[in-house]
Formats: C-alpha cells, sequence, structure tokens
C-alpha cells in the first residue's frame, strides 16, 4: 500500500473526518468509530511508519514522545489513575497480529468494565 492509499495518511491530512483527541506536529489522536470500551481512541504518528516491526533505532525518540503522551491523552478522556483505574494499550502490528490499516498506531482502551478486547 502507497502512502497515498493509507486511511491513517488521509486523515492525517483531513481528507477523511475524524473526532480528534489531540493533534500536535508529531501525533494525531481520534476516537475509534467501532468503540470497544467507554474510552476508544487511537493514536497514530504523523510521520507514516508500516509498523512496529518496520521501526527503526532512529525511531526510538519519537515513539518515547508518544509513550509519555498516551497517559495524559488518557486521563483527558476519562481514564482514571491509578490501581482502580489505568487502561489498555494495543499495538497490532502485521497481518498475523491482526493489524488491519498499515499505519503504525495505538489503541487506547480504558473506563469502566466490563468491556471485551
Amino acid at each position: 500500500m502507497s502512502h497515498a492509499d493509507c486511511i491513517f495518511c488521509k486523515i492525517i491530512e483531513g481528507k477523511i473526518p475524524s473526532k480528534k483527541v489531540h493533534e500536535d506536529e508529531e501525533f494525531l489522536a481520534f476516537h475509534d468509530i467501532n468503540p470497544a470500551a467507554p474510552v476508544h481512541f487511537l493514536v497514530i504518528p504523523k510521520r507514516h511508519i508500516e509498523s512496529m516491526q518496520t521501526l527503526a533505532p532512529e525511531d526510538g525518540p519519537l515513539l518515547g514522545r508518544m509513550m509519555s503522551l498516551i497517559p495524559r491523552l488518557a486521563s483527558e478522556q476519562g481514564c482514571r489513575p491509578g490501581p482502580e483505574g489505568g487502561f489498555r494499550l494495543i499495538a497490532n502490528s502485521g497481518k498475523e497480529g491482526g493489524q488491519e490499516v498499515g499505519h503504525l498506531h495505538f489503541h487506547v482502551l480504558g473506563g469502566p468494565r466490563p468491556w471485551k478486547i
């Protein structure tokens, strides 16, 4: 798939609408269109990276910034901190790993249970 065909690249470019949670120069976060939990949003880098399998050593700082952004966004979206709260972070990688869109993304899920995924 070329970057021109990537649905997440089209969302970043504004060609496909999304319900944004956060946007800055490096990342976009938006609500999942088929939520599996009361809080369910995706966080993606604006730079096209195919998957966890294609990360390079030089992507480490970007990934670190992404990981430090996610807890703040989870809290802002209603995930409670501490042992009674929390959230689940999921990154599928490759076809056999269940990745449906070929652009690195993390699902952030949380909120009161029961919910399953």
